[in-house]
């Protein structure tokens, strides 16, 4: 299949090229790995802990090896359709335009509410390093300094995910060196073990997978790197290997890293309560160095979230917004570019708008954001790996088994799975959601702005 590179791409799927290329592989990778954060089992490792019985490092390599699967479908998907749009624009290439609307519609639910959830997070994390300083008013200092950094373009973007993804790993090495340092001394009974990978006397697959429905939101984040699909340069197979690699990377820190913690409390599958829980990590951490690990890693997870993620998060939401603009299925004033930044300006702003209010009025329900966000995501990860089936076996009648078929059934009956563990709550609350997406897409049909893609299709089938 030839596949050409560059501008004309866009061309080719019937949209001009509006916005800025000049992303490069490493800067997809870092991307990614900002937005999935190295150290964002800080914030959550007493949950996973307590849902696997201290199996976290096991709970985080089956996450990985379901987060491959659905990895590579999104690299098929974006090598067929390098445009931007993630997977509202793969489903509905790949299947149909109605089912693409509601892949956008499930998935805009996570970006939608990500940034919120780690606005949320940051101003709890500060709240431990600084008490006498609202909550709140942490959360507008960190929405106001990311709209600044997004909206002064995608290379002032890139450089201060640079900044963020190298503080971060080396608050992760420090925390690595004295955790080695502490076990191989015996610091509270702690003692070198493959216990947290397996312990037969706890395992089960139920159990496993039901604190894995936690831990995937770590991961959520590899899956953005397509949005930026119309920003990169070298080709369309540059978005596909920098969502593996991220991924591959990441998911080693966060096995690395969980291990070494998970020795640190011996002899317990469990925190005795919720407090303990939530400071877990931190609890960790004055162990084996003092209070003043504690701060630095309570300021990271807040830099990490708070700012570093949530400014990549607001980065890809605005593209997801201004792709579903662009084919009519949002209002039209969200496809506004800015002629100068080349950025989509009015997306940016109305989601740091929705993450401001959202999250004054979210303060401290970090759970209940945590668990909607995993439904949007893992809903619009089910979609994927069909779209993947239908647009390379029965629409272009490929002969590609192992990669359009096996992978993705694989993909599809974890996530599944993975699904039908969540949180009842979430559940409810994410088919309400897709409910009211049911709703405007035929509203969209009676108004006579359903999108086809018949143009985008064609271009793809005269380049096989």
């Amino acid at each position: 299949m030839s596949t050409p590179t560059g501008t004309g791409e866009l061309s080719e799927f019937g949209y001009a090229q509006e916005l800025k290329r000049g992303l490069k592989l490493r800067h997809l990778v870092v991307y990614g790995m900002v937005f999935m954060v190295p150290i964002a089992p800080f914030s959550i490792f007493g949950g996973v802990f307590d849902a696997s019985h201290g199996m976290v490092p096991l709970t985080y390599l089956i996450g990985f090896v379901a987060m491959v699967f659905t990895a590579v479908s999104y690299q098929q998907m974006s090598r067929a359709f390098p445009v931007a749009g993630s997977v509202y624009a793969y489903a509905g290439r790949g299947i149909a335009p109605p089912v693409g609307f509601l892949a956008g519609w499930a998935i805009l639910l996570d970006y939608l509410l990500v940034p919120t959830l780690l606005y949320v997070i940051g101003a709890n994390a500060m709240a431990s390093v600084v008490p006498g300083v609202p909550q709140q008013v942490w959360i507008i200092g960190f929405v106001l300094l990311n709209t600044v950094v997004n909206l002064r373009g995608v290379e002032t973007t890139n450089r201060a995910n640079m900044v963020f993804l190298v503080a971060q790993l080396a608050v992760l090495v420090v925390f690595v060196v004295l955790a080695v340092s502490a076990i191989s001394r015996g610091v509270g009974g702690a003692h070198w073990s493959t216990l947290p990978f397996y312990n037969p006397a706890e395992f089960s697959t139920p159990l496993v997978f039901t604190a894995l429905s936690v831990a995937v939101l770590s991961f959520l984040g590899f899956d953005a790197i397509s949005t930026m699909s119309e920003e990169t340069t070298g080709g369309n197979r540059v978005v596909g290997r920098a969502t593996l690699l991220a991924l591959c990377v990441v998911a080693f820190l966060f096995v690395l890293q969980t291990w070494l913690a998970s020795l640190l409390v011996p002899g317990i599958t469990a925190f005795p309560d919720a407090d303990a829980s939530n400071n877990a990590f931190y609890d960790i951490a004055r162990t084996i160095a003092g209070p003043w690990l504690q701060v630095v890693i309570a300021i990271a997870v807040a830099v990490g979230a708070a700012i570093a993620n949530s400014l990549v998060a607001q980065a890809a939401t605005s593209r997801l917004l201004f792709s579903m603009a662009r084919d009519r299925q949002l209002p039209q004033f969200l496809r506004r570019v800015d002629p100068v930044r080349q950025v989509p300006q009015r997306a940016i702003l109305l989601v740091a708008g929705l993450s401001l209010v959202l999250g004054l009025f979210f303060v401290g329900q970090i759970n209940l954001l945590a668990s909607l966000c995993n439904f949007g995501a893992l809903t619009s990860f089910l979609l994927l790996h069909v779209s993947v089936v239908s647009h390379h076996l029965l629409k272009r009648r490929q002969r590609t088994y192992g990669t359009h078929l096996v992978v993705p059934l694989i993909g599809f009956a974890i996530i599944g799975y993975v699904l039908w563990n969540a949180d009842v709550h979430a559940k409810v609350g994410g088919l309400v959601w897709l409910a009211v997406g049911g709703v405007v897409l035929l509203v969209l049909h009676r108004l006579g702005r359903s999108v086809s893609f018949e143009a985008s299709d064609a271009a793809v089938a005269e380049r096989v």
